[in-house]
């Protein structure tokens, strides 16, 4: 659809169906729960759907949707609470011999996401955004820049910033298991 003038008009459906994706993973990325995040995506499109109007085209439209996912991420962040969930033992049922390896791999997946989650916790969420688009998103830095509406110079200050404290994070945490594992 076109306006009197001649440019494009945004409408909200077409815009969930294309960037449903984008939003989802730079929620995750930037922290929300994976329990969480189908309300935080609500939420963003909410905010999409009440602003759009407004939405100037002064930038890229990806840019303009980063900006409110990293906004409801950061309020998500500071309304958030300790939970505390209760598990279930699992039903003992017969295991099948051939799938033994993929439950293995899927508890290893589990496990290094989980850790993921733990370190980036640490990290503030402008550095967070710029190393998961980077590291985990494979955007180059200049993509990064335009999506996150900083200078070039600052996307790298960030990268290199975020990649110190991964590592630092990382060690710690590698050296805690350690510790608890009885130093094996």
């Amino acid at each position: 659809m076109t306006t009197r003038d001649g440019a494009a008009e945004l409408r909200l459906e077409d815009l969930y169906r294309e960037h449903f994706g984008f939003v989802w993973r730079s929620l995750r990325h930037l922290g929300v729960a994976e329990a969480d995040v189908e309300d935080s995506a609500q939420d963003v499109f909410v905010i999409i759907h009440t602003r759009l109007a407004t939405f100037e085209q002064r930038s890229r439209l990806t840019t303009w949707i980063y900006g409110i996912c990293i906004n409801v991420a950061q309020a998500r962040r500071r309304r958030a609470h300790v939970r505390h969930e209760l598990t279930t033992d699992p039903q003992i049922m017969p295991v099948d011999e051939t799938q033994v390896a993929t439950a293995d791999e899927i508890y290893g997946r589990r496990e290094a996401e989980r850790l993921l989650d733990a370190i980036l916790d640490t990290l503030p969420i402008e550095q967070r955004a710029v190393f998961t688009l980077f590291e985990l998103e494979g955007r180059t830095c200049e993509e990064i820049a335009q999506l996150c509406a900083i200078p070039i110079g600052t996307v790298y200050s960030r990268l290199r910033l975020a990649r110190e404290a991964f590592k630092r994070a990382s060690a710690r945490l590698e050296a805690r298991e350690r510790f608890a594992g009885g130093g094996t």
